[in-house]
């Protein structure tokens, strides 16, 4: 077997492998040698080869999303570094444990004017749960030696502990000095480290929690971004068949029953104030990851409710400027014993607001029925044929608002990089998914975020399953439906940011199987081909009318009224 070398490297990748950091992406580099020696020679790692850190970043997301375990990414030292930032700050506000490896130089080689060299330490600022800044260990007496070595090995476990304990991205740096290419043929020993801290198993519900809950005839449950199959179905008829319950589901919440509320926007944007009245809870309770709609938190914050509860293991955030608890539970766990203890309670909540919704849908087909194409009318033709059991992964902006507009069967599983809501690593996030994934993988992007991230192309692991539409539109279609647009040619230039370009030479150039459409005729008679098994991943770019999307959505708002 060959090992790095050098000590911290091999630490390093004796301590990934003890706690089971199995997956690791590499972006190439020099620096980073002694560390893609040692994970690349030892077959209990999967190693991926990325050359751009960002997209390489935001594939090991990918990754972490599907299995919900810790992924490495390891680069060279300098500005490779930073590329990384945009991926880091998106796990840690969706709580996906990312372990950033970064090679540096020796301490007494930082600024004094040596190429690919920056201040590594402290690169990520407050966006990175625990930072191991590693030493190089002096060649000092053995006392000292030892206690050098005992140092960096307890802050390496420390920072995989972390990331493992309260899921989300951790910084390890580790100066390496020259020769980095040298290898052995045995490592060092280290002794067992540490066990990772336990999940919570239990969970108690006071008499107090228990009375305010049986004692309100309002209860609104609000679910953002939540990993499917993760409440159990117990719990889900419980709450489905509670008269004093409404359960309000985003797509990226990955819940489904008849009794829910899966379309938000939908359901409250006709509201009049003596109506919003009558939908204010006495209590919300939340859990999830952070909410799309923008109307229900304008909702929450104007109509606040009397108590707001928020379950999560982690952290709260105080969206709707009226959480009054903080549950520190998985939500399964709270939500089974809550519902274990709870008694029903009579209520006519749930009824009235499960008639708005049927004319509100009775609204929705009839508007579809009368609508030229256009954006909405494309998202209304792919989710309608989309095959159960796939992976949907949604880009930012205007897509995943679409989709919000329509269900999907209870098979599919929706996911979103909702942490921060950016257009920079759609693509790379999810070709990681697919990676790892089990389920054939659909994309559904706009342009923007599709030329933005084209570097998530590059990579040899993309499945011949994978598939990706892009909704062309020819910008960003998202600023046509926000207050401000003049179309004037400055919105269009700085804004909208229009470009004229296509997908199709990107694609074919990758080496996908690329077709278009550009009405409804030709999306329909290409959609079911478009979904059949093939050798190589399928990209299909849908032209809609840029000038035309926007006022057909915002008149579909006011049809509702």
């Amino acid at each position: 077997m060959i090992y790095p070398k050098q000590p911290l490297a091999q630490y390093l990748i004796q301590l990934c492998k003890a706690k089971g950091v199995q997956h690791i992406v590499i972006s190439p580099g020099s620096r980073n040698a002694p560390l893609t020696i040692g994970f690349t020679n030892q077959d209990f790692f999967k190693c991926y080869s990325i050359v751009d850190e960002r997209s390489a970043a935001f594939f090991a997301l990918g990754i972490a999303q599907q299995t919900s375990e810790a992924v490495a990414v390891v680069c060279t030292s300098g500005s490779a570094l930073l590329n990384y930032y945009p991926a880091i700050a998106e796990a840690f506000y969706t709580r996906l444990p990312l372990v950033v490896i970064s090679a540096d130089r020796p301490k007494k080689l930082i600024n004094i004017g040596d190429g690919q060299t920056i201040i590594q330490p402290h690169a990520f600022g407050a966006h990175i749960l625990f930072e191991a800044n590693l030493a190089t260990p002096k060649k000092t007496f053995f006392k000292s030696l030892k206690a050098s070595k005992n140092k960096a090995k307890k802050a390496i476990s420390m920072a995989l502990d972390v990331a493992l304990g309260k899921m989300g991205p951790v910084h390890i740096n580790v100066p390496l000095n020259e020769p980095l290419y040298q290898t052995v043929s045995s490592m060092h020993l280290l002794a067992t480290p540490t066990s990772s801290p336990q999940k919570t198993t239990t969970v108690k519900i006071s008499s107090s929690n228990l009375k305010t809950w049986n004692n309100s005839k309002k209860k609104l449950v609000l679910v953002g971004v939540n990993p499917p199959n993760s409440i159990e179905a117990s719990v889900i008829a419980k709450l489905a068949n509670d008269p004093s319950v409404i359960v309000l589901t985003e797509t990226t919440s990955n819940l489904h029953h008849p009794n829910f509320f899966p379309f938000i926007d939908q359901l409250i944007t006709p509201l009049q104030d003596s109506q919003y009245k009558m939908l204010q809870p006495d209590l919300l309770l939340t859990f999830g990851g952070l909410i799309i709609s923008k109307r229900i938190k304008a909702f929450l914050r104007n109509y606040k409710p009397k108590q707001h509860w928020h379950i999560d293991p982690y952290n709260a955030n105080d969206t709707f400027f009226s959480l009054s608890k903080h549950f520190h539970s998985p939500p399964n766990l709270f939500l089974k014993q809550l519902l274990k203890l709870a008694v029903t309670t009579q209520s006519d909540y749930f009824d009235f607001w499960q008639s708005v919704k049927l004319k509100r849908l009775k609204s929705h087909q009839q508007y579809l029925k009368s609508m030229s194409f256009c954006d909405f009318k494309a998202f209304e033709l792919i989710c309608s044929v989309i095959p159960k059991n796939y992976m949907v992964q949604s880009a930012n902006s205007s897509v995943i608002r679409y989709l919000q507009l329509f269900e999907f069967d209870a098979s599919i599983a929706l996911y979103c990089n909702r942490g921060t809501s950016g257009i920079d690593g759609s693509t790379s996030t999810a070709v990681g998914a697919a990676v790892v994934s089990k389920l054939p993988t659909l994309l559904i992007t706009g342009d923007l975020s599709f030329f933005y991230d084209s570097n998530g192309l590059w990579n040899n692991y993309v499945p011949n399953n994978f598939k990706i539409i892009v909704i062309n539109n020819d910008g960003g279609g998202i600023f046509r439906i926000l207050p401000g647009n003049d179309n004037s040619k400055l919105f269009e230039t700085f804004f909208e940011t229009k470009h004229g370009h296509s997908a199709k030479a990107l694609s074919e150039g990758f080496g996908w199987n690329y077709n278009s459409a550009n009405s409804s005729e030709s999306l329909t008679k290409i959609l079911p081909t478009f979904f059949n098994s093939s050798q190589q991943p399928q990209l299909l770019e849908v032209f809609t009318p840029s000038a035309e999307n926007g006022e057909i959505l915002l008149a579909y708002f006011e049809a509702l009224k």
